[in-house]
């Protein structure tokens, strides 16, 4: 027979067996170093958002290991992407990429699905701008919507890429004009920009940090912003304007209330819950970084971050809200 003593000493001891186990899997971190692949080329805007990520967990020491980026921007990013998939169950790999991890698969067959990821966080979210040139004939938005819709053929719009972010607002653009756009893809939206303050194009869609140098330099203007409020920048980007002071398109009367992207991060499929929770938190104390806060007002971005359910939400509503775009453009994979 047991004493009451030992019947408890026992039964704290079976807890305790039970507990550690769970405390183990709390615990986890990486044991090697960490790959950081980015999804997109050097010198872009998720290259430098990758950049960042590894500078701050090195600077604030919020890895044991080392952290190394490689880029594989092929395919749209869809070669990163495919790593990952084939990656699984491999937690010391993350990528970072934008809306493309999961709107690609509905345009072309890549050999992955978004689901085949495991999403960890979106970490910001860029705006879009529609910009022109300096001196153009358009003084504001509704100006150039106008215009739009009975000269079309002659306004040429350009962006970043095909089938991608940029095509999908001109799409979006032209059923609001009633009109059918003439996109003209470029390589990056670097390229969009230097093309545009060259008066090549009429205008383009620009995230704010891709055209920002031709703003100052009075080469480029923007005409809104795709939001449902004013960017809340108010430090001076040219002698007399900020961000918060480009309109809101909504204001001009586009009808496309906001028009944004997520700047997400994603591990391979087939990992447990605790090292999917590990780099969640690991990107959380990133955003709260000093050098990441720099980032995000230097690029004027939206301030963003979302996870677990609510990121899911995010990514399903998204992928909802294209694809009857995609669908009436032919682009839709069937």
């Amino acid at each position: 027979m047991f004493s009451p003593r030992t019947r408890h000493v026992s039964t704290v001891l079976t807890a305790l067996l039970c507990v550690a186990p769970l405390a183990a899997l709390a615990d986890w971190k990486p044991e090697k170093n960490v790959e950081i692949v980015v999804a997109g080329g050097p010198g872009g805007g998720t290259d430098q958002l990758g950049r960042i990520i590894q500078s701050a967990i090195t600077q604030h020491k919020l890895l044991d290991v080392n952290t190394v980026v490689l880029n594989k921007g092929g395919g749209n990013g869809a070669e990163a992407f495919l790593e990952m998939k084939l990656a699984e169950g491999d937690a010391n790999k993350l990528v970072i990429g934008t809306n493309n991890v999961y709107l690609l698969p509905l345009v072309a067959k890549l050999g992955y699905q978004w689901t085949d990821l495991t999403p960890v966080a979106a970490v910001a979210e860029d705006d879009f701008i529609l910009w022109t040139y300096q001196g153009s004939p358009w003084k504001d938005a509704a100006a150039f919507k106008a215009d739009l819709t009975k000269n079309a053929a002659k306004m040429r719009i350009g962006g970043s890429q095909s089938k991608d972010v940029d095509q999908t607002l001109s799409l979006l653009l032209g059923q609001q004009a009633n009109t059918k756009i003439t996109y003209i893809p470029f390589k990056s939206g670097s390229e969009a920009s230097t093309q545009l303050a060259g008066k090549h194009i009429a205008a383009n869609f620009n995230n704010p940090a891709e055209s920002l140098s031709q703003w100052r330099g009075g080469q480029v203007v923007p005409l809104c912003v795709f939001s449902q409020e004013r960017m809340g920048y108010t430090q001076k980007v040219t002698d007399t304007q900020s961000w918060a002071d480009v309109p809101t398109c909504k204001e001009q009367g586009l009808g496309i209330d906001q028009y944004r992207f997520p700047r997400t991060v994603f591990m391979p499929g087939g990992v447990t819950d605790e090292q999917r929770a590990f780099y969640v938190e690991l990107m959380r104390k990133v955003s709260q970084t000093p050098e990441f806060k720099t980032y995000i007002e230097r690029s004027a971005l939206a301030p963003t971050f979302l996870s677990d359910d609510e990121l899911v939400s995010y990514i399903e509503k998204d992928r909802e809200r294209v694809t009857p775009v995609f669908k009436q453009a032919g682009w839709l994979r069937e």
